[in-house]
């Protein structure tokens, strides 16, 4: 990769002063020199240039009288600027091949669109990074971009990693596992993959076809018997010898040429292998490559469409609709469909469809590795430098092109059918939540409809192990990046006290949310925002307008108490759920402020949708609690030990065998270890034997 190419947003900072650098009026104390805008800083990528208003006039300026101030300074160079609001939050991140040209646009006063004027009237500051080149402000503009996700930007909102196919590399029998992540062990990496189940499902096809291990090196290296994979067919069983070295080495190779798209070669050598092992009459020997032979075909008959011509590529198709968006993206990878995903970007209604895509695989490439050829249904903007950026990153040719025929056009015209049909499922559900919102606000007599609902549970084995749990819904139903959980800590109350538990619950989450982002309405006054101007309706919410609380009048009595001590019950509405007669679903009460309790008819919508809520919070509490019951079950006592870290626990267990042989072990033997210093062994020889 070139190094030049890779401004990374620590790089940036550093130049800038890092991040601790003093700020003035928004935005950092750092002014340009004339020596600093004629000649690059050192750094392999940008130079860094940020002008301060909080020591001039321009502090006391906003919007595009802001810029008219900043523009003249700035020079006719390709990089990277930052629009900043009163409280120093980046409101948009944007790149031009010349910044003095394109920031002038914005202090001209006439914009093409009210997202850019309501974008430059809360401009109170902003930043400027030049680049050598326009390539380099493009990769520098996606990196900053997908790290302080602004307002105005067109925004990625699944950034999770794909999962990929691993064969090992560091051990003499390779194994076949699903990996996520960094590629930083040893092997041969395949995908990506669109889901997680696409390859547990096409991993379990391999084992059959390939018979490969699929054992962690630990149990490989402990197994005195073939496993159950081995009964089953679907390993060769290297552990134990069934298989020797060269053999199964040889499975090895003839999976990884069907991975890297030579198929039709390994089927061909199977098919000949077969053939040779019925002539001469070993029917058993053929049975077992007529298995494998008929695994190979599961996996290519589930891949869905399979190009004759197009060995590796990612398809990207946009539809827009309803003010939103969903752009459909499918991997091709050794001429097979490895599975696609619909992505919902946060983008204005006012943008284009062209600069949406443009903006969103430069974003989605930013620490993915691009196939060679890039296919997308309608062109983008700076198509061109897209393909160049994306070339340099992964340090050969990758081609961005849109088909106009063939093949490759029937590729992203499905992918295109499939980004309209899922955007249709979207506004259907939207829709539908839409009304249940709107149902809820009705039924518990709401000012308005509530935009977060919070969900409140708790989980425990009498008190121990006790869980708080919090879940979050929306307008596009469950929000789980926004779910929370609360390990019990405090020792003063009574285990299996529900009401203590709830209590620490509240104080905890409002306290933090009161610190961090101040009460409703502050953040916003706090730009000078008019008050008949509220926040867009795609900026999600910190503060919930509703809570409930899986509970009765004395849960919800108690959650009022800590709601009035923090001063906060005029922002948020309480209302208790408590379980019907006989605890059965449908005959539930709800208490709130102000009202009688209350049922809903058994058939109301708005009914089953606060079900849904519950059971969903209810599910995420059980999942909290039973995971940090199994984390306790399966701790080690050497863990509470201070200065016992991983690399010492595993040197004593190795020396030792266990951990209750730690226990016993006198301070001569602790000191035998390799690693354990007198004061260290002093130190666990104290904990074991402080009671004696």
């Amino acid at each position: 990769m070139n190094g030049a190419a890779r401004a990374s947003v620590e790089e940036v900072e550093e130049q800038q002063g890092g991040p601790d650098r003093e700020q003035q009026g928004g935005t950092a104390a750092v002014s340009p020199s004339p020596e600093s805008e004629a000649t690059p800083a050192s750094g392999p990528a940008t130079t860094g240039i940020v002008w301060d208003n909080g020591t001039d006039q321009a502090a006391r300026l906003r919007g595009s009288e802001l810029i008219q101030a900043l523009v003249k300074r700035l020079p006719n160079a390709p990089g990277v600027y930052r629009m900043m609001n009163a409280g120093g939050d980046v409101l948009y991140v944007g790149k031009a091949r010349n910044l003095k040209k394109r920031v002038t646009n914005y202090a001209q006063g006439r914009y093409h669109t009210n997202r850019i004027g309501r974008m430059v009237a809360q401009t109170a500051a902003m930043e400027f990074v030049v680049t050598r080149t326009e390539t380099e402000a493009l990769l520098l503009e996606a990196n900053l971009i997908k790290r302080l996700r602004p307002r105005f930007n067109v925004l990625m909102r699944d950034d999770k990693s794909f999962p990929y196919i691993l064969l090992t590399g560091d051990h003499r029998a390779p194994g076949i596992f699903k990996h996520r992540g960094a590629h930083s062990r040893k092997g041969d990496y395949f995908g990506p993959f669109a889901s997680a189940g696409a390859v547990g499902r096409t991993i379990n096809a391999l084992q059959k076809a390939f018979l490969l291990r699929s054992c962690t090196d630990s149990v490989f290296e402990t197994r005195t018997r073939p496993c159950l994979l081995y009964q089953i067919k679907r390993c060769s069983a290297p552990c134990t010898r069934e298989i020797d070295e060269s053999g199964y080495l040889a499975l090895v190779k003839e999976a990884k040429d069907f991975l890297s798209g030579r198929s039709q070669k390994v089927k061909a050598e199977m098919a000949r292998a077969m053939q040779e092992a019925s002539d001469s009459l070993d029917f058993e020997r053929a049975a077992v490559f007529r298995d494998r032979l008929a695994a190979l075909s599961h996996v290519q008959s589930h891949q869905g469409i399979n190009p004759q011509s197009t060995e590796e590529a990612d398809v990207f198709a946009i539809h827009q609709e309803g003010g939103q968006t969903c752009i459909e993206v499918f991997f091709f990878r050794t001429g097979q469909n490895w599975g696609n995903r619909a992505y919902f970007p946060k983008a204005d209604a006012a943008i284009e469809p062209g600069e949406v895509l443009g903006a969103f695989v430069a974003q989605f490439y930013d620490d993915r590795q691009a196939p060679k050829s890039i296919l997308l249904s309608i062109a983008v903007d700076d198509q061109d430098l897209l393909a160049e950026a994306l070339s340099i990153r992964s340090g050969r040719k990758v081609s961005v092109s849109v088909p106009r025929r063939g093949e490759k056009k029937d590729l992203t015209d499905h992918a295109f059918q499939n980004a309209r049909e899922a955007l249709g499922r979207r506004l259907a559900e939207t829709s539908s939540q839409a009304r249940l919102l709107k149902g809820f606000a009705e039924t518990f007599n709401l000012e308005r409809v509530p935009r977060r609902i919070e969900v409140y549970d708790n989980s425990h084995i009498m008190g121990t192990n006790a869980v708080g749990a919090m879940i979050v819904a929306g307008a596009e139903g469950f929000v789980k990046n926004q779910y929370r959980k609360f390990n019990i800590r405090s020792e003063t109350i009574t285990p299996g006290d529900d009401f203590g538990m709830m209590r620490e619950v509240m104080e905890r989450r409002f306290s933090r949310l009161l610190k961090e982002e101040g009460l409703p309405g502050a953040s916003m006054a706090s730009e000078g925002e008019d008050d008949d101007d509220p926040a867009p309706a795609d900026t999600f919410p910190a503060w919930p307008d509703v809570i409930l609380i899986d509970g009765g009048k004395g849960q919800l009595s108690a959650v009022r108490t800590i709601l009035e001590n923090l001063g906060i019950t005029n922002f948020v509405t309480a209302v208790g759920i408590a379980k019907g007669v006989d605890r059965d679903a449908g005959r539930e009460r709800f208490f709130i402020e102000g009202r009688e309790s209350f049922s809903l008819p058994v058939r109301d919508p708005v009914l089953y949708f606060i079900q849904r809520l519950r059971d969903e919070a209810h599910r995420f509490a059980i999942g909290s609690h039973r995971a940090r019951r199994k984390k306790e079950m399966v701790k080690n006592p050497l863990d509470e030990i201070a200065g016992i870290g991983p690399g010492r626990k595993r040197a004593l267990l190795h020396h030792f065998g266990t951990a209750k042989a730690v226990s016993r072990a006198a301070m001569e033997d602790l000191t035998a270890v390799s690693g354990i210093s007198e004061s260290v062994a002093r130190q666990i020889y104290g904990h074991f034997h402080e009671k004696g």
